[in-house]
This record gives structure tokens, sequence and C-alpha cells, in this order.
């Protein structure tokens, strides 16, 4: 990056004379304010420091994306300065009642515009770029209803790097964002078919949940938002393309705008979307309908973590006692029979060894004679239920071949064939899903224009 200030203009902390609080951007709070040696309403993002979006701004010019004014570069007060957009965010109008007399043209006119700030910022900027936190937050209004694109702080240049830390708002982000994955500027287009989606719905996506929630039901789960049934065809076929799971399934905005303007021909789809619109109560169920059984799910899966977590404490007393013992030299048979340190409830069986979110903890100790590894190793493959058995002979007997005079072998022999059983007992209708443990709130940012 080139050194602060060198690309944009310097704007003095004491030519601006800041009014209320807008809400919170990306890394900052915005502001609407007068620059007042230009007698010019703006808005301001305050910052901690000055860092890549700056750069980014300057370099953009294009009507559907917010116009960068200069930056302030004196410490404490960093801040950046673009237009205000006083018609407020595009979540703020589709959250109010004017959302109601939305129709299906101002959609069209809508989804082309963002549509083509997307493709200003992928194709025909002079840097690549990729936004990375596109939602309706973070797409205002100006007074006569142009959309314009802002908040630049979580974006990246595509030149710079494809790899990218999780950043953005959950319920929006593409799953190969939510998984720090490798990414391409199609990550845009699944944030795209979700804001596409809010226009048409005017509901809140996953509404209730929290974002990690969210974030494991579309990446685990494959979940995504629903489209009611009579939404018009081809506005659903449009929002299941940006919302495949494979990038390079999606459609570049090039091919989004082709395909708007292709719909907005269609002299039928004006009464289809419009009947839509205006029938919400219709079909509003459906969105409740999925949110309860996702909420049921997710219900569900934390009990069974919760299970989990019992059954492993068990586990691990019951590994601890059996190595005091083992080194007392017990007899198996009194062994068995102490029911202090029985393990033996109701097997969980898990699909998947390593939770999208959790890993098992293995154990790493190397010692010989009576092996902690041996046994630790038996007891972890049997602990992780069905998906493991296969291995757990070769363990078995790797644990068996230190073990002094045999007195153990026949014991934990013994207890393999017992929990063999159980598992296959109770393998039949058991939830093959990964585990669900962690809540967190996701994060939520405000566009640069503000009422």
């Amino acid at each position: 990056m080139s050194s602060p200030g060198s690309s944009f203009v310097q704007i003095k902390h004491e030519d601006l004379l800041f009014y209320e609080n807008c809400g919170g951007g990306s890394f900052g709070s915005v502001y609407r304010a007068l620059w007042i040696s230009q007698n010019k309403e703006v808005a301001v993002k305050k910052l901690l420091k000055i860092d890549k979006e700056a750069e980014i701004l300057s370099v953009l010019s294009h009507k559907n994306i917010i116009q960068f004014y200069g930056a302030v570069l004196e410490s404490p007060n960093y801040g950046i300065v673009t237009e205000y957009a006083n018609g407020g965010s595009l979540y703020e109008f589709l959250s109010s009642e004017q959302s109601e007399q939305i129709d299906m043209k101002q959609i069209m006119t809508w989804a082309i515009q963002i549509a083509k700030g997307m493709h200003y910022l992928h194709a025909e900027a002079p840097i690549k770029v990729i936004h990375r936190d596109l939602k309706s937050r973070n797409v205002v209004m100006t007074t006569d209803r142009v959309l314009k694109i802002c908040d630049f702080g979580a974006s990246k240049f595509l030149s710079h790097t494809t790899h990218m830390t999780v950043v953005g708002t959950f319920p929006w982000m593409a799953p190969e964002v939510i998984q720090s994955l490798p990414v391409s500027e199609t990550c845009d287009t699944y944030s795209y078919g979700v804001v596409l989606w809010e226009m048409l719905t005017r509901e809140v996506p996953f509404k209730g949940f929290e974002g990690l929630q969210v974030a494991w039901l579309v990446v685990e789960k494959q979940e995504r938002l629903t489209i009611p049934t009579s939404c018009p065809a081809s506005f659903a076929e449009l929002m299941k393309k940006c919302w495949q799971a494979d990038p390079k399934e999606r459609p570049h905005f090039k091919q989004v705008q082709q395909t708007l303007e292709t719909m907005a021909n269609d002299s039928r789809l004006p009464d289809q979307c419009n009947s839509f619109l205006h029938h919400k109560d219709q079909w509003r169920c459906e969105i409740e309908s999925t949110l309860e059984r996702l909420r049921k799910l997710e219900r569900e899966l934390y009990s069974k973590e919760k299970e989990l977590e019992e059954r492993e404490r068990r586990l691990k007393l019951w590994e601890e006692r059996l190595m005091q013992r083992s080194n007392m030299s017990p007899s198996p048979t009194s062994l068995l029979m102490d029911s202090n340190i029985s393990p033996f409830f109701t097997p969980l069986s898990i699909g998947s060894s390593g939770s999208f979110f959790r890993s098992h903890s293995q154990d790493s100790n190397n010692s010989v004679g009576v092996s902690s590894a041996g046994v630790s190793s038996l007891f972890r493959t049997l602990s992780n239920g069905d998906t493991e058995r296969s291995s757990s002979s070769v363990t078995l007997d790797r644990g068996m071949s230190s073990l002094e005079g045999g007195r153990l072998h026949a014991m934990l022999r013994g207890l393999s064939g017992r929990f063999g059983d159980e598992e296959e007992e109770e393998d039949e209708g058991t939830l093959n899903d990964n585990s669900w443990v962690q809540k967190n709130e996701g994060g939520g940012s405000e566009g640069a224009g503000c009422r």
C-alpha cells in the first residue's frame, strides 16, 4: 500500500462539523457531518487508523459506488469522508412501512443498479476489488432512490490475495468466506442473492439465529434461505444460482445483469411479481416454518453435544481409574465389577469425527510398558462411535503387545466386545450430524449513508 495520504485528499479534522451518529460500519462508527470549507453534507467514518479502505475508495468511480472525498489523517482523529446518502440504507427502507408499496419495477431497477456496481468492482475498476460484506445495510439510497454500495472496510484488492479471514456478517456470507478458504469474486454473488431475497420478502435473513448458528447451518447442513413456492420462477432460479455451494457454479455479475435484463422484458413477470409482493401473508408462514425446523434441529444437536461431553468426561475418568488400577495389578473381574467407574450408558454415534467447529482431543503420550497411548487410543476409538470402529482392532493390538503377563489382555478384549455390541445395537436411528456447541452473535455493520 502506498503511504497514507499519497493518493487522496487530506481533510482537516477542524474542517468537519459533526452531527448525529448514523451507526457502525466495518471497524468504525459513521457520522453525518458538514464539510465546512466545501459547504457539503458528508458521511464520516471514524477509524483507529487509516488502512486499505481509503486506498480502495480512492481508485473507485461509479454512479452505484459511494463517492469518496478524502480522509482525515490527524491522530487520533482518523476518518474516511464520503458522500452522504440521505435516503438511508436499503435495510432501513425494507424494514419500514414504505417497503409495503414496493413493486416489481422498483426491485428490478435496484437489482440492476447493485449488479452494475458490483460488476464495476470486479471487472471495470482500476484494480479488481472483492467487497466481502455486501448486504442491505451496506447499500445506501440517495434522495432520488439511486442505490450505492458502501463500506469497504472488509474489502480486498483481488490482486493482493485471495485467502480471506472471516469478516462480514454471517447470513450474507458465502460458505468459503465463513471457512476462511481462498475465495473469488463470486463470494459477492452469494451475498447479492441474499440482498435480492431481502428485497423480495422484506424479511431479515435467518431471523433469530446467532452468527455461528447460521455459519453451521450454511456450511455443515447446506441450508439456504427459504424461497416461497409462489415466488416467480425466474427470481427463484437466479437466487438458487447465486447460492451454489461451488463458487465456480455461481454467475458473475455480467451474467446477472443479462439475466435481469431478460427478466425485465418478460411481459408476464410484473403481474406475477406484484401478486407475490402484495400477498405476503399467504407465504410468510413458509419462511417461519423453515426457521422453526432449523431451531428444532439446533436444539436437538445442542442436547446431543451435551450428552457427548458427559460421555467423554466419564470415559476420561474411567481411563484414569483404569491406569491407576493397572499399576496396582487388580484382577480383571474386580475391575469390571467396580460400579463407581462404569462408563456404560447410551452411546452416541457421530457421523464425522472432525466437527466443523470442534475436534476431539487425541492423546499424544509415548510411554512404554502398560502404554498410556495404547489404552488412551483404545478408549478414544471406542468413544468415537461406529465411524472409527474399523481401526479399533489395530489400536487394541498395539496396546496389548506391551501388557505385562497378559493380565489385562482378556479384560480389554472383553470391554471392546461389549462396546462393539452396544454401539451396533444403538447405531440404527442415531443422529448422524456434526456437533454444535459454539454460540456467538453475528456482527452487523451499517452503511455510510443514514438518516
